[in-house]
């Protein structure tokens, strides 16, 4: 497999345990504290959009400026991993 695919998963793989410690976080207290949210590097977080989808269009974004399993300060032109297109 080419060294750029193993990589991908890798990071897939972090992202995805991040996001059920915080789900499990979540669960257990009925909401997620601030320092329960995922760091930056974690995410992939960047403050430019990628491939059309940018924060602000994201299901869990918070205007003006957060997300509710990012770490704040988020740009609404930003993008991470985690990014879930709003419905509707």
């Amino acid at each position: 497999m080419p060294e750029n695919t193993n990589s991908n998963r890798r990071d897939l793989l972090k992202t995805g345990l991040g996001l059920v410690a915080v789900a499990g976080t979540v669960l257990s207290t009925g909401k997620a504290k601030a320092d329960d949210k995922l760091a930056h590097e974690l995410v992939q977080y960047q403050e430019t959009p990628k491939d059309g989808a940018q924060c602000s269009k994201c299901a869990q974004f918070q205007a003006p400026a957060a997300c509710a399993i990012v770490a704040s300060p988020i740009a609404a032109t930003g993008w991470c991993v985690a990014y879930a297109p709003k419905e509707g």
